[in-house]
Formats: structure tokens, sequence, C-alpha cells
């Protein structure tokens, strides 16, 4: 995954006012902290920064007054309602070392005929190098019948990337689909319309 370059203000106010000030600005409050180095309290600009993070793990390349920083979100604060960022919480990563993250699992193919999946981890831990997050691990289901389980252990990972979460985690498996019991009101209307035309004909 290619760095989202930013360019990072430092900011002396902080509390809801300021915060509160900095989003009408068109900015967004963010805190970069890590490797043993005093937090540093940042503004972001709105925009790019929403558009970095809708990409899980952005990897982002910020300019602190002229410094390069590579940075990962660790924590995003969205508003349930207006779905904007209120706030990120940074940590500072290096180039070449590994940091642990979280990344989606896709599944790919169509099971065997007949057959449902039901996808039961939705993400696994992983380990790898902080310039090199894949945005997906994928797991294909193409041909599987009727009980077949997939694990953790089974997903094939991105070349020097390494699996933290338990090995025995379920990650779909594949079930019979089953037929369709009739809606409730299906069934009343139609034992309306029988009793109307048993009345009828009496």
């Amino acid at each position: 995954m290619s760095e989202t370059k930013l360019v990072a203000q430092t900011r002396t106010e902080f509390g809801k006012g300021a915060a509160r000030r900095l989003r009408r600005a068109g900015q967004v409050p963010a805190v970069l902290y890590g490797h043993g180095s005093t937090p540093v309290h940042v503004a972001l600009p709105g925009h790019e920064t929403m558009l970095a993070l809708k990409h899980s793990n952005a990897l982002l390349e910020l300019d602190v007054e002229g410094k390069e920083q590579l940075a990962v979100a660790r924590e995003i604060q969205r508003d349930p309602v207006k779905d904007v960022i209120e706030h990120v919480d940074l940590i500072i990563v290096k180039r070449g070392e590994k940091i642990s993250v979280e990344v989606p699992v896709v599944v790919e193919g169509e099971s065997a005929p007949g057959t449902t999946h039901l996808q039961d981890a939705t993400h696994l831990q992983l380990e790898v190098e902080a310039t090199h997050i894949p945005e997906s691990v994928t797991v294909s289901i193409e041909g599987l019948e009727i009980g077949a389980k997939l694990h953790a252990a089974d997903v094939t990972l991105p070349k020097g990337a390494s699996l933290l979460s338990d090995p025995e985690t379920l990650v779909v498996a594949v079930n019979e689909v089953h037929a369709a019991a009739p809606e409730e009101g299906e069934e009343a209307a139609e034992g309306e319309a029988a009793e109307a035309e048993a009345t009828e004909e009496a």
C-alpha cells in the first residue's frame, strides 16, 4: 500500500472548544505518538484525511513542520450521525519495522450448488511490515461442498506477513441451503381465502 501524503500542523489549543473550531475550519484534530516520543497534537486537512482513511490501515506520510513522519491510524472517532471524522489517534511507524494490524477478509468464488456460506470472521490479526500493509486477504470457497470449513490457518497470507490470530479461528463455513418457510402473512391470507370460498359454497 502506497503512502498518502498529508501536511500536519502542530496545535497548542486543546479541549472540545478548540476541536470544534478546527472541524469548522475543515480540519481534523489528531494526536501522533509512539516509539517513546512525546505525543504531538496536530491538525490534519479534513477532506484529504477522510479520503485517505477510507482505506483500512492506510499508511500516512505526514509533513510535520517540514519533518517527514510515517504513521497509521490506531483509532478513528466519527460522528455517528454526520459520519465525519472527529478525531484520529496516529501511531508512528518506521520503514522496515513490523506492526500488528487487523486486515479484512474477502470471500471469493461460489460454493457447490445447493449450498450457502457463512462468514464467521471478517478480520484477521496479522504482523506485517509497516510499509507493506495489505488492504485485505482473500479466501476462496470455489466448489466447496456442504460441511466444508476454512480456518485462519487456511488463509494464504501476503509475502512477509504472519498470522497473529488463533489458527483455529473459523473464517467460513459452507452449509446446505434450506427452503424458506412460508411467510406468516401468506399463510394467513391463504387461510382467509379458503374460509371465504367454503362460506360461498355453503
